[in-house]
């Protein structure tokens, strides 16, 4: 007889914003410093501290542990710089202010700094991916990898997979996070989001998974990916 499929409901958006913020906090305090230190507090000031707060209230709430609060003072008697704005937008932002701050200041060296807690932050979350497969039993395979995904995913998201033996090709044509980042003539700052976070959550997910990302919607108006795993290469 089959157990009952254990659904473990996907993170929160507001969750996965603080959990970002942490890692990339953590790359650049652990690069920089007190000088990182205050760049990341340039970057919250700029970006709204009541909007960060809110972020960080409700992944609290979610249950998420983050450093934001940590750039926040209790006493800023600031309003909402932002109406109307979807999470996945305040994410975006967020990421492009952080961005904006380190590679301003440090050049290709702040980029690469960026992109390193993205990886960590992707690898966290494939990891908890994994996890979810094996609560139910399944293993990490390429068959098991969307089915258990910890991110919801939103009508604001456009997009096609086609899943084929040991392979998952998708084309993304409309990403909140992109668009938020094109609107706001950040696309040097968020493509370095974009160009780790799906092979960083596979990998941590599988280190064997191989992932293709040639085109983004930053760069060619549609993300394409394709995902490649044996299925037989799982990490018992």
């Amino acid at each position: 007889m089959n157990e009952t499929r254990i659904i473990i409901p996907p993170l929160s958006m507001y969750a996965i914003t603080a959990k970002l913020f942490t890692h990339v906090e953590r790359a650049v305090v652990s690069k920089y410093g007190e000088q990182g230190q205050d760049l990341v507090q340039q970057a919250v000031e700029r970006f709204g501290y009541k909007d960060a707060e809110d972020i960080a209230k409700t992944a609290t709430v979610d249950g998420e542990n983050h450093t934001l609060f940590e750039y926040i003072s209790s006493y800023h008697h600031t309003e909402n710089k932002y109406k109307d704005l979807t999470i996945y937008a305040l994410m975006a932002k967020l990421f492009a202010q952080l961005s904006k701050a380190v590679v301003d200041e440090f050049g290709d060296e702040g980029k690469d700094t960026i992109r390193e807690g993205v990886r960590t932050f992707g690898e966290e979350r494939g990891r908890g991916i994994a996890q979810r497969a094996r609560t139910n039993g399944e293993e990490n395979t390429i068959y098991n990898y969307l089915s258990n995904y910890d991110m919801g995913r939103s009508d604001l998201f456009t997009y096609t997979s086609d899943i084929k033996p040991e392979e998952i090709e998708q084309n993304f044509t409309a990403c909140p996070f992109g668009q938020q980042w094109a609107d706001d003539d950040m696309h040097e700052y968020g493509i370095l989001y974009c160009e780790m976070i799906d092979p960083a959550v596979a990998r941590g997910y599988n280190n064997k998974f191989e992932v293709e990302h040639d085109q983004y919607v930053l760069k060619e108006g549609n993300c394409h990916f394709r995902f490649k795993l044996k299925e037989s290469e799982s990490n018992d």
